[in-house]
């Protein structure tokens, strides 16, 4: 699966991923490969992303660049605001407000 996430300033992340955990309006909900597509608005909280191997970039907050690995199964945590997600053949875009902070984690 690849994703997108997007702020109204600036591209957070990009690139191959396991899976992905958002909280959803009606709760907390995972997305894996093939899943249906689906639109869902999301409410403030935690989105965690599981990379899979391939290249993925993700914007670093410490040094406010973008930065490229390519490390399977790292996950990626981080608080939104809320937001939407759009699933559709593998492919995802999550557009989320008020990002405040990220962290990297095995």
């Amino acid at each position: 699966m690849n994703i997108t996430v997007l702020t109204p300033d600036k591209e957070i992340f990009h690139g191959r991923i396991e899976s992905v955990k958002v909280p959803g309006v009606s709760g907390e909900f995972q997305v894996l490969k093939n899943h249906a597509p689906i639109v869902s608005a999301l409410e403030a909280g935690e989105v965690t992303i599981v990379t899979s191997a391939g290249e993925h970039r993700y914007f670093d907050e410490e040094s406010g660049t973008i930065k490229t690995a390519d490390e399977a199964g790292k996950s990626l945590i981080f608080q939104i605001g809320g937001g939407f997600l759009e699933v559709l053949n593998n492919e995802l875009a999550l557009l989320v407000s008020g990002v405040q902070e990220q962290e990297v984690a095995s």
